[in-house]
């Protein structure tokens, strides 16, 4: 998830414990893109390789369901909501406290941000990926990932946005239970391989 907080605790950012060393990066690069998509596709363009990079990010934050539409309705800790108009703002309260939501598990106030900047009229999949792709670029990984993939400077940048991808030491930005990189590769080279395919067909 983006981030959520142990019970009792009103503080939101943890310090980072670096460990172990870097992984090889992803030697398959993608096809470069535009940011910014023509108009009538939103205001991201969704290539095969952006896809398979969501994908790896649903993947991470144990919202893939396997591909399924569920995932972008799955509040922390799996329960599920219905209304897909807007951001539930359900507060849960499990081994952590968060309001976390959707496919990419957005905190109540970065969906905010990213639907006021893009102009997201709801929380239905496609404002849930376009809004996921802006939290990349804010990042500073989009332009990076377009270029050369899924690579551990990439996972690394992404890091404080998604606490379950790791930073370049293999840890969490937030102590919290991470993907390792290799495995987040795995997951990738597969999607990317299956987006590809549906693409060409």
């Amino acid at each position: 998830m983006l981030l959520a907080l142990p019970l009792g605790a009103h503080v939101q950012l943890l310090p980072t414990a670096p460990h172990g060393a870097a992984t090889p990066p992803v030697t398959v690069a993608t096809r470069s893109a535009p940011a910014r998509a023509p108009h009538g596709e939103g205001p991201y363009r969704l290539t095969p390789e952006r896809k398979a990079l969501l994908n790896t990010i649903r993947y991470a934050e144990g919202t893939w369901q396997g591909g399924s539409a569920e995932g972008y309705r799955m509040l922390y800790g799996g329960e599920r909501f219905q209304r897909l108009d807007r951001h539930p703002e359900i507060t849960v309260r499990r081994r952590y406290v968060s309001a976390a939501a959707g496919a990419y598990q957005f905190l109540p106030d970065t969906w905010k941000e990213a639907a006021n900047k893009l102009r997201l009229r709801d929380f239905a999949p496609p404002s849930q990926d376009q809004a996921a792709l802006y939290l990349v670029e804010k990042r500073g990984a989009l332009g990076a990932f377009d270029r050369q993939g899924l690579t551990p400077e990439v996972l690394h940048r992404l890091a404080p946005e998604w606490a379950s991808l790791p930073t370049r030491y293999g840890s969490s930005h937030y102590g919290q239970p991470v993907k390792q990189a290799e495995e987040l590769r795995r997951f990738y080279l597969a999607e990317l391989r299956r987006q590809q395919r549906s693409a060409a067909a």
